[in-house]
């Protein structure tokens, strides 16, 4: 059962997906994938090379930018800012709850020049919180605004 979240038209979130997942997610009009968890975060879980085989397999782009416990670096923001700006169609990005996966998403997003306040409003609607780096969306909005 697929648990995708809405962040905008072009954006979804999701928790771990498994290779079955990805034809709802063609179906939804998806046409990038991004897996922003680590293989072998938790025993049993799907490994990105069977996520991508999948995605292929169905036509899906597919893009791997793991974030660890450690946190979120400049390149990984790079790496999510590229992977969307490499399509005009709707994104999939999971990690293991789709919380990762979203703040990622908001810090491209918040760099791209975009208002906190309207990051954090998406996040919310789709059931994610963007509080722990609010400091760090204040910082880009204003920068890039």
């Amino acid at each position: 059962m697929t648990d995708f979240r809405s962040l905008s038209d072009d954006m979804l979130a999701s928790p771990q997906i498994t290779p079955g997942d990805v034809s709802e997610a063609k179906t939804l009009g998806v046409d990038l994938i991004i897996n922003n968890r680590p293989d072998d975060e938790e025993p049993g879980q799907p490994t990105g090379a069977e996520i991508e085989v999948a995605a292929r397999d169905a036509g899906i782009g597919y893009r791997a930018i793991p974030v660890t416990s450690a946190g979120f670096s400049e390149p990984q923001v790079d790496a999510m800012a590229n992977a969307l700006g490499s399509t005009d169609g709707k994104v999939l990005a999971y990690c293991r709850s789709g919380t990762r996966s979203t703040l990622l998403w908001s810090l491209a997003q918040a760099r791209a020049g975009k208002s906190a306040d309207q990051i954090a409003e998406a996040a919310r609607g789709a059931g994610y919180d963007v509080s722990p780096i609010r400091p760090a969306l204040d910082a880009l909005s204003a920068r890039s605004g």
